[in-house]
């Protein structure tokens, strides 16, 4: 079946976003994005500068999209839990390898002088991943609070422990961070999975 126009249009209009993208990712990467003007990132996306106002309406929402779309690639193909598990899953040991081999870019955005789009935009994954696995292990720990509210406590948590992992030097290892993390999401004692279990006798 031959190629419809409709099918071109968002086809480049896919590619023109990626170019953007990238090379906002790349320019903010080199610690060149807080400096660079419009067309400094259309010629190096290889685009014209009509192109990115078509797209977008400021630099930090194109770099916000470019690091979510980073983001969403580190983890692709990898398993979303469904419930709280007993250990860390593989798609967030995946993220924070992704956060381990950007750190320089990591610590300059979630930094005191970082953007404030692109914290706002993790967080809300955070939030998301950590509700919807709050909702499926039918835990009762949070009882009487509503949802969201234990969802940003965690999520606020799980940031705050990335920012401080990125800050330290020598920077341990990305399994380091990863106990840190999961020890910080279920807390001292047992994982609220366990609740589901049967007790032992």
């Amino acid at each position: 079946m031959a190629e419809s126009t409709d099918d071109r249009v968002d086809a480049r209009v896919e590619r023109t976003r990626r170019a953007l993208q990238q090379a906002a990712l790349d320019l903010a990467r080199e610690g060149r994005f807080d400096d660079a003007t419009v067309a400094e990132l259309t010629d190096a996306a290889g685009v014209n500068r009509s192109s990115f106002y078509h797209h977008y309406d400021d630099r930090e929402t194109l770099l916000a999209d470019a690091i979510e779309a980073a983001e969403i690639e580190a983890v692709a193909g990898l398993d979303t839990p469904t419930d709280i598990p007993s250990q860390l899953p593989t798609s967030m040991i995946a993220f924070l390898q992704h956060f381990d081999a950007d750190a320089d870019l990591y610590r300059r955005l979630l930094g005191e002088r970082g953007s404030p789009i692109v914290v706002a935009r993790i967080r809300a994954r955070f939030h998301a991943q950590a509700r919807m696995g709050v909702v499926s292990s039918g835990t009762t720990a949070f009882e009487g609070l509503p949802i969201d509210i234990v969802a940003a406590g965690i999520a606020g948590s799980c940031m705050a422990v990335v920012q401080a992992w990125l800050e330290l030097e020598p920077r341990p290892s990305v399994e380091i961070a990863a106990e840190w993390v999961w020890r910080v999401l279920v807390g001292p004692g047992v994982p609220l999975s366990s609740e589901r279990r049967d007790p032992q006798p």
